[in-house]
């Protein structure tokens, strides 16, 4: 493992290259407020938002690199171990920053010089490479702590989710388990899940404190299997560690069929149920957590769910005592798209939006957002049942007739592609698109599944994905990203699928066994014969809107293809991206995200690229922004560490103005 630690300015400045702009800009106002980012989402209602001004839009020009980090857990791949992904948003609380690496390390650093305090090594036993998915850790949660704690150790405590499946609890001052959180600082999280291997089930997102409990979900593998591995959302004692409550997702009227296994406490999670991988939020005062849902398995046949789909694809807000629902709202009715819930939900309250409600705003990979009262679940703007395609759908399937569609604002990603509108960079590749387009049904949004093929657009990894948005509540602006990507789904019947060899299909194809229901999946990412998608830039966006008025203000591609193509072809295209952004008082919005390794910061008011930096890798991960003093400098940090298409690594910068 490569030697790890602090890189000084001089050798940071060599690493990460040119920074647009730079130069003696105007002189730093330090009359502004302070800040930490003490949670996921800089709060529990994850709005990804700082009241910090010293960076404006006049002197952003200006930012350099104050200080890198390098941890050295980065795996490229191999037969034996899974690549990494290094997608952490660190946490900064009372002096330190926590963050943890894709081998589920846990590291604790001086936020100002990016000295290491402590790091914790969990000891991973799973860096297996079986699976679809690159090691990854996004972040980890952080507690103040009793204020009468009786013990001088784990007064303040970091929680992590590995990829063991484990929940670990440390202390913030040392970075020593805390012996009294389980055993030794760790509770299984494999308790009542049943049969599965490792990389089929395990937190990627960090936990959740709220009140006195941390609450944490899991992913669950993809397009598997009928039965895989339930899921159950479950909250622990913050100090023993003990279960408070599991909260499995099955419809009401199967728990009151099955109230005894239930109350014996014994038997297995329900298989198959909603899993919450994104982020959650919590509400304090209302002791709410808000969990947004995937779809139950397997994703793309919903003929022998048997009702499981009740909360699938949902935002769903438990009470967080006792893991009860209050409310839930649904987003894809019988979601057979991978349409699943991506996004942590993010709790705001603005006078002139619904009234002044306390509200919900949840991104979807439909590129569809829906504002919700917090309290009740209710859409705070009309939300319109339209009917949806029918036609196709194969023998066993349970359609629904109409889907929800938001109305204010309306739907920000195109609703449906067709043969009219393949593209391509010249007549050939158009040509090529336009035929492969055309090999499948294609009847909009939420055309089903089908022994044909089926074109899905917006494509499964959205819209939006688990970047979220940022919400700038003084100005009223949302901000998201999204990908504008197609695919194809084909259900191909059993007896066929198993005749098929799964190692034999090379991206852009890909094979799910979907065990257990009478078809395999063929999904196809609609590429053209030069490799770019099939359907006009830009390919991946950042759109602004207005809350209050329901429209979208701007929007601008989303990064170019440097680092995806040769030169002279780096166009201003857009990419697919993966991670969120950050808004500021002062009127900005920083973001990564992209397919090339830049990390960006644009105008909350107009949408213009004001700075970029050069990164030693893509920055996949939600950006970060703190000031702990009057006389300290305001600084912004993102984890460089790659993504399933870039290259690892393991740099964790902070930018900042000259001193």
């Amino acid at each position: 493992m490569a030697k790890h630690g602090r890189i000084g300015l001089g050798i940071a400045l060599a690493v990460t290259g040119w920074v647009a702009g730079c130069g003696d800009g105007p002189s730093v106002d330090n009359s502004g407020p302070v800040a930490e980012w003490r949670e996921y989402g800089g709060d529990k209602g994850g709005l990804k938002f700082s009241p910090l001004t010293q960076i404006t839009p006049a002197n952003v020009d200006s930012l350099t690199p104050a200080w890198e980090y390098r941890h050295g857990d980065v795996s490229p791949g191999s037969k034996t171990e899974a690549k990494t992904s290094f997608l952490a948003t660190p946490v900064v609380a009372d002096g330190s920053m926590f963050f943890c690496t894709a081998f589920s390390r846990v590291i604790a650093l001086d936020p100002e010089t990016g000295e290491e305090h402590w790091s914790f090594d969990p000891e991973l036993r799973t860096r297996s490479s079986e699976g679809p998915y690159p090691l990854s850790c996004r972040g980890v949660a952080y507690w103040g702590g009793a204020p009468n704690a009786d013990s001088e150790t784990c007064q303040r405590r970091v929680y992590v989710g590995t990829r063991d499946s484990e929940l670990i609890a440390l202390d913030a001052a040392s970075g020593e388990p805390c012996a009294d959180f389980g055993e030794g600082g760790r509770v299984s999280l494999r308790e009542r899940i049943g049969e599965a291997p490792p990389w089929e089930y395990y937190p990627t997102s960090p936990p959740l404190v709220v009140r006195d409990v941390v609450v944490i979900g899991a992913l669950v593998a993809d397009q598997l299997r009928l039965d895989a591995p339930s899921g159950v959302v479950r909250a622990f004692d913050l100090e023993t560690g003990a279960l408070r409550w599991a909260w499995d997702p099955v419809p009401p009227t199967w728990r009151e069929e099955h109230s005894a296994r239930i109350s014996s406490g014994d038997e297995l999670f329900q298989p198959g149920t909603p899993n919450v991988w994104a982020p959650m939020s919590g509400d304090e005062d209302r002791g709410l957590v808000f969990v947004p849902t995937g779809n139950p398995s397997p994703d793309s046949y919903g003929g022998l769910r048997e009702g499981n789909d009740y909360y699938g694809s949902s935002t769903v807000a438990l009470d967080a005592v006792t893991g009860e629902v209050r409310w839930h709202y649904q987003f894809v009715h019988n979601d057979l798209w991978d349409y699943d819930t991506p996004a942590q939900p993010a709790l705001f309250q603005i006078a002139a939006v619904g009234a002044g409600r306390p509200a919900v705003a949840q991104a979807t990979k439909m590129g569809h957002l829906f504002l919700l009262d917090r309290e009740t679940g209710e859409p705070l703007y009309p939300v319109e049942e339209r009917p949806v395609p029918q036609a196709g759908a194969v023998p066993g399937e349970k359609l629904s007739p109409t889907q929800p569609f938001p109305t204010h604002p309306p739907p920000l990603h195109a609703p449906r592609l067709g043969v009219e509108d393949a593209w391509g960079f010249t007549p050939i590749d158009k040509a090529f698109c336009r035929d492969l387009i055309g090999r499948f049904r294609s009847e909009g949004i939420f055309t089903p599944p089908s022994l044909e093929g089926s074109l899905q657009y917006p494509g499964s990894a959205g819209g939006a994905n688990w970047g979220g948005v940022s919400i700038d509540p003084d100005r009223g602006l949302l901000f998201v990203n999204q990908n504008h990507l197609p695919m194809a789904q084909q259900l191909i019947p059993r007896a066929e699928f198993e005749k098929l060899d799964p190692q034999a299909a090379v991206y852009p194809d890909e094979l799910y066994p979907m065990a257990g229901t009478p078809y395999g999946l063929k999904r196809i990412s609609l590429l053209s014969n030069f490799g770019a998608p099939c359907v006009s830039p830009p390919w991946g966006s950042l759109t602004a809107v207005d809350l209050v008025a329901g429209k979208v203000v701007w929007s601008v591609p989303l990064g170019t293809t440097r680092d995806q193509a040769p030169f002279p072809l780096w166009l201003k295209l857009g990419t697919p991206n993966a991670g969120g952004s950050l808004a500021t008082a002062s009127g900005l919005v920083f973001i990564g995200a992209t397919t090339d390794k830049f990390f960006r910061a644009f105008s909350a008011s107009t949408g213009e690229e004001v700075w970029r930096a050069r990164l030693p890798y893509t920055a996949n991960a939600t950006p970060i922004t703190y000031r702990l003093s009057a006389a300290a400098r305001q600084f912004v940090v993102v984890a460089a560490g790659g993504h399933g298409w870039s290259e690892s690594g393991d740099a964790l910068i902070a930018y900042a103005l000259p001193e």
